[in-house]
């Protein structure tokens, strides 16, 4: 308590020594008044005058306003090689264009000026349709050449031929000049009978026999005589006296060669030779009675035992 007590003693010494200011503030420190506030009529007016919209900025300004700055120039070179848009092409005015689409005059001589000649192109032809069998046969035969219903057999018609020998003659003769595509190196005389069975023979028989060789030609020793069988006196009369024979000698093929009966009797000879047989009546060659070693005789005989094949 005692030294509490020395502690005041001591601090109130301290103040009683400072200087004492005996003059008293010039301005008192009370705070300022507030500026005048606003009278309620005013308050009113303020608050009767509606409020005015803000100015709308023009939209190339607030565009402007908005576009970016430029980009630096070495960002700039790259987009400088890039290809430019394509621009739209300027409209011309409609006085221009109605102008400029309506059409010249016409020349005052332009029906008096002749035609000016223009060149077509010719089409190209389709290819033609292979022929059929038949068609071509009615076409040969509206050419006409074409005998016995056969427009593969090309001849003529000849006069009925009679004989006073006894058993010659042919009452409907024909003079055959080609059968099958393939001539004959002459005219043979013989009847439409003899004629389509040389056709049949021709297809079926020789042209597979000659197995690729084209024949062009046949070579015919005989056709149309009155005499006896094989030349020998008292025989009875020969199928060539009534026209249903015909004699072969030999071929011509399409390379120029030729093969002949007498010299060339081959395995292609033979076997045209076979087929034959059933084809015509009667079928002679070498080796069948002696007087065949030269040719081939074919004739449309008919016997009650069926086809003479030698």
């Amino acid at each position: 308590m005692r030294a509490g007590a020395a502690r005041t003693l001591c601090l109130l010494a301290a103040l009683a020594a400072l200087p004492v200011r005996a003059d008293a503030p010039a301005t008192s420190l009370m705070p300022k008044p507030r500026p005048a506030t606003a009278t309620v009529a005013e308050v009113a007016e303020v608050m009767a005058t509606p409020p005015q919209p803000e100015p709308l900025v023009p939209l190339a300004t607030l565009r402007a306003g908005l576009r970016p700055r430029p980009r630096p120039a070495a960002l700039a070179q790259p987009a400088a090689l890039a290809q430019s848009a394509p621009q739209p092409e300027a409209l011309l005015p409609l006085a221009t264009m109605q102008s400029s689409m309506r059409p010249r005059p016409r020349p005052e001589n332009l029906g008096q000026l002749p035609a000016p000649e223009v060149e077509l192109a010719a089409a190209p032809m389709p290819d033609p349709m292979p022929e059929s069998r038949s068609s071509k046969r009615k076409r040969k035969k509206a050419q006409g050449g074409a005998i016995c219903g056969d427009p593969d057999i090309i001849g003529e018609k000849l006069a009925p031929i009679s004989s006073k020998v006894q058993g010659c003659g042919v009452e409907e003769p024909i003079r055959v000049t080609a059968v099958a595509g393939i001539r004959l190196s002459q005219p043979a005389t013989i009847n439409c009978q003899t004629a389509v069975a040389l056709h049949r023979w021709i297809e079926g028989g020789l042209r597979p026999a000659m197995r690729g060789r084209k024949v062009v030609e046949l070579q015919i020793a005989a056709s149309y005589i009155c005499r006896p069988r094989n030349n020998v006196k008292g025989n009875k009369i020969s199928e060539h006296g009534r026209g249903n024979a015909i004699d072969i000698a030999g071929f011509t093929f399409s390379d120029g060669s030729s093969w002949t009966v007498l010299n060339d009797y081959n395995a292609q000879i033979r076997r045209a030779h076979k087929a034959a047989c059933g084809i015509f009546g009667t079928t002679l060659g070498p080796g069948s009675d002696g007087f065949h070693e030269n040719h081939l005789h074919f004739d449309t005989a008919h016997y009650s035992y069926g086809a003479y094949c030698r």
